[in-house]
């Protein structure tokens, strides 16, 4: 089944009791059992939800991994990740992370006695350095959130195999339509479905896709232990965006092209970080292991935060917002929002600076969105 069909008919469709072709929304909290001792599959929400089992199924078979869970948010999903891992343990990752996955690494797991080394993931050498004898995780953004950056993955796959390592990947920003990493070798997969998968800024979601028995008995016990899991009414919502992805991502792609190439020309723009330009480090790379490169782009200003504070209360068709991946096109401050919570001299050494935006870029008519960024950038 191709990639576009799977979108609409992975997972248990029609559903099986009425045949319904829209997955059957189970908001329940508990379900009656057959008799004593004896469930109709399901007895407790918290533990597996019937529409949850769809999306699960679906995003398992969309990254082409052994099953699939779905988590309150993708922070929820990160941290249920994390706890496959005990006091002691110590995990690579790389400097520019995700300001959320910055906090939880640092001041939530570190003080539960986790280990992390934060660094710029280019190299087989500055791995290896890196590695101690207590290192169990490789954590990999690719793009990464929000330079751009891209690792190479199969080079990372075959370091964790010569140190028996774990392999995490967050695949947020490329989705499985551009990028399945499990097939690079990945162990597991996981996603802020808030973002692409769902695509319409309606929910606050996460996921997990896992490639062993082992992972899989282990996520599917911590979900149920911590209490991690999406509702059966959010699981419904990332459903119908997933069904249009492929489609969406073609536009996202095909618009943040353009956008990338109009600021390269910008006179007010320092630098581009966009992996489709060919002037990025990572755009040979980007190429061999992706299908398309996305939909987002970030830039850094020459004049930097005077620059900034004009730009983003110029924009118009833009909204300054937090969150990426929807219809919509959205700017924001990394600084001083997705990455507030990184110490300046963190986020200063990875990279971003007080004059660097990100942009999501969404749907719209591209030259409503090209006007938008040069009218907000002409006094900059």
């Amino acid at each position: 089944m191709k990639f576009e069909t799977m979108t609409i008919h992975a997972g248990e469709r029609p559903d099986r009791t009425f045949g319904a072709i829209s997955v059957p929304i189970y908001q329940t909290s508990t379900f009656a059992f057959e008799d004593v001792g004896e469930t109709r599959g399901y007895d407790y929400s918290r533990t597996a939800n019937p529409t949850r089992k769809v999306l699960e199924d679906t995003i398992a078979q969309l990254e082409g991994g052994q099953a699939g869970f779905a988590f309150a948010t993708g922070m929820a999903a990160e941290a249920t990740v994390i706890h496959l891992l005990k006091a002691g343990d110590h995990i690579i990752s790389g400097d520019d992370v995700y300001g959320g996955t910055y906090r939880l690494f640092q001041d939530v797991m570190g003080d539960c006695g986790l280990e992390f080394t934060l660094l710029r993931m280019d190299s087989r050498q500055k791995i290896e350095q890196a590695i101690k004898p207590n290192t169990r995780m490789l954590w990999v953004e690719t793009p990464s959130n929000p330079l751009l950056n891209i690792v190479d993955i199969e080079m990372v796959v075959d370091i964790a195999r010569k140190y028996n390592l774990l392999t995490v990947m967050d695949n947020t920003f490329a989705t499985p339509y551009l990028l399945r990493p499990i097939e690079y070798g990945v162990d597991i997969v996981v996603h802020s479905t808030t973002k692409y998968l769902n695509g319409h800024c309606d929910v606050v979601s996460g996921a997990v896709v896992t490639t062993t028995d082992e992972l899989t008995e282990r996520i599917q016990f911590l979900l149920n232990a911590l209490g991690t899991c999406a509702s059966p009414f959010d699981c419904w919502l990332v459903l119908r965006g997933i069904e249009t992805l492929p489609v969406r991502m073609k536009q996202h792609e095909e618009n943040a092209a353009a956008v990338a190439n109009y600021l390269v020309g910008h006179p007010a723009v320092k630098r581009v970080f966009y992996p489709g330009l060919i002037s990025h480090p990572g755009y040979e790379i980007a190429k061999r292991q992706m299908k398309g490169f996305g939909g987002m782009v970030s830039f850094e200003f020459k004049q930097g935060v005077e620059s900034v504070n004009s730009f983003l209360r110029r924009i118009k068709v833009f909204a300054l917002a937090e969150s990426l991946g929807g219809g919509a096109s959205l700017a924001e401050h990394p600084a001083t929002m997705s990455h507030a919570s990184m110490p300046e001299d963190s986020r200063q050494k990875g990279g971003i600076t007080d004059g660097l935006i990100r942009l999501s870029i969404g749907l719209e008519n591209i030259d409503d969105l090209i006007d938008d960024l040069g009218q907000a950038l002409e006094p900059c």
